[in-house]
């Protein structure tokens, strides 16, 4: 019983592999002839000189925020930070 049951295990195996095997031959598609250009004129060097884009300026950066705005904006997130702690009770809250 038991070499019946080890020959149908190995006849099924078998099968299961040849199933998911395929007939095409792998050398056809590593051939030369797909590569989209070859690696000479890759890296062959370039003769073209670099195009200025106009709509690329330092201009455009955003205006400084005032120190007082900054300022004020620190402040008040310490604030709702010391509210948190003391709420939480982890501290007490710096004003």
């Amino acid at each position: 019983m038991r070499k019946l049951f080890s020959l149908t295990a190995v006849s099924a195996a078998a099968l299961a592999l040849a199933a998911c095997g395929s007939a095409d031959d792998a050398s056809t598609e590593a051939s030369a002839d797909t590569v989209e250009m070859p690696a000479d004129s890759a890296l062959a060097p370039i003769s073209d000189a670099p195009v200025a884009d106009p709509s690329a300026t330092a201009t455009d950066a955003p205006e400084a925020v005032p120190a007082a705005t900054a300022t004020a904006a620190g402040d008040a997130a310490a604030e709702v930070a010391g509210k948190a702690l003391e709420a939480a009770g982890e501290g007490d809250a710096a004003e």
